[in-house]
């Protein structure tokens, strides 16, 4: 044991002499604000590599209502923030089993392709169980700030069920915009 206290006194007083402690107490700042600036950093949480299986293409069998819902660019999504119940054991208009559609909702407006015409749309949150993690969708076209709630999309509209555990999302046609 007396050859270790002796390498640890030789390594001890040499790294001394070298350094200073103004000069070890800036290294040791710049590590801990280093690492306490790590997760700010930018990360790609949601990759689809790790996302699970492929969704399918779908499409609604209706030449009224065109398009894929469980793509991001299907026409009623256009002010949906969130992962969109079409993937995740739903369908656009109804949640997943084991979930419950929130009574509280934002609303925006989008225009039907196939007719040309612009639809008031309810997107309803399922609540219930975690996140679904699949098919995130996030379209502001119709999005709102903050103080006008029943037109934003970045507010956990899962108040009002038994849980506040957001699912994923639904974009239910409420009827015909006027102008």
């Amino acid at each position: 044991m007396n050859w270790l206290d002796k390498l640890t006194e030789r390594s001890t007083r040499n790294i001394a002499q070298r350094s200073s402690r103004r000069g070890f107490l800036g290294l040791l700042g710049a590590t801990l604000a280093g690492t306490a600036g790590l997760p700010l950093l930018p990360v790609a949480r949601a990759s689809s590599a790790g996302a699970g299986p492929e969704v399918p293409p779908q499409s609604t069998g209706n030449p009224d209502d065109p398009g894929d819902p469980t793509q991001c660019d299907y026409w009623r999504y256009c002010g949906i923030d969130g992962f969109l119940c079409s993937c995740c054991g739903g369908t656009q208009n109804s949640c997943p089993p084991g979930t419950e559609m929130s009574p509280l909702t934002w609303v925006g407006t989008c225009r039907n392709p196939a007719d040309g015409l612009n639809y008031v749309i309810s997107y309803n949150d399922c609540c219930g169980k975690s996140s679904c993690g699949r098919c995130i969708c996030n379209r502001n076209e119709d999005d709102r700030p903050v103080y006008r709630p029943a037109a934003n999309n970045d507010i956990d509209w899962c108040i009002g069920t038994t849980t506040n555990v957001y699912n994923c999302s639904t974009a239910v046609i409420l009827g015909l915009a006027t102008e």
